[in-house]
């Protein structure tokens, strides 16, 4: 499926596809303490299982995930989920996995880059993500790329002794917009 090689270029970083060799690097990532206090996990992922994962992931046609890189290095990763080529819809997910880049705009650049690729390209109309409700820096960003709150699920998730809401976000083609320098 040649769709699923493409490489996507943004004004200071590209997303290629997510390859095997990426997997020890996500593994330090999602085995980081600050990383998973804003993603739906609780413990950390052991290599084997995210090898396991993405043998799964190779076999599926509803997703297309992307290493996003900058200055030269794998920084993190952005993935549509779940695309619904009859309703034209997809879920979102995004991690900038080394700290050094935070706060400088590469996520920003990232999840518009990939909105981009899928209203135009994927011909997709509407984008849907879930942010856990204390990841206000991303709702943010969020919500100046144009995102919308859809509504809440109450205490979905139980993270560091407590029930946490989720909050469901969604962004239409039409909405899409340059987003307002912070």
């Amino acid at each position: 499926m040649l769709e699923t090689r493409r490489i996507l270029q943004g004004d200071r970083l590209r997303l290629r596809p997510l390859a095997s060799t990426d997997l020890r690097r996500c593994v330090k990532w999602f085995s980081d303490p600050q990383i998973i206090h804003f993603l739906g996990r609780n413990s950390p992922v052991t290599l084997p299982e995210e090898e396991r994962w993405f043998r799964d992931y190779e076999r599926r046609t509803d997703e297309q995930i992307f290493a996003i890189e900058a200055e030269g290095l794998h920084i993190g990763n952005i993935g549509l989920h779940k695309i619904d080529r009859v309703h034209r819809k997809s879920e979102v997910g995004i991690v900038i996995g080394e700290p050094t880049f935070w706060s400088k705009g590469y996520g920003t650049e990232a999840m518009r880059t990939a909105l981009l690729y899928a209203f135009g390209p994927l011909s997709l109309n509407k984008v849907s993500l879930d942010v856990l409700e204390y990841n206000t820096r991303a709702i943010r960003i969020y919500e100046r790329l144009g995102f919308n709150r859809e509504g809440v699920h109450r205490e979905d998730i139980y993270k560091d002794g407590r029930f946490v809401h989720v909050i469901r976000m969604s962004i239409l083609a039409r909405e899409l917009r340059e987003p307002a320098v912070p």
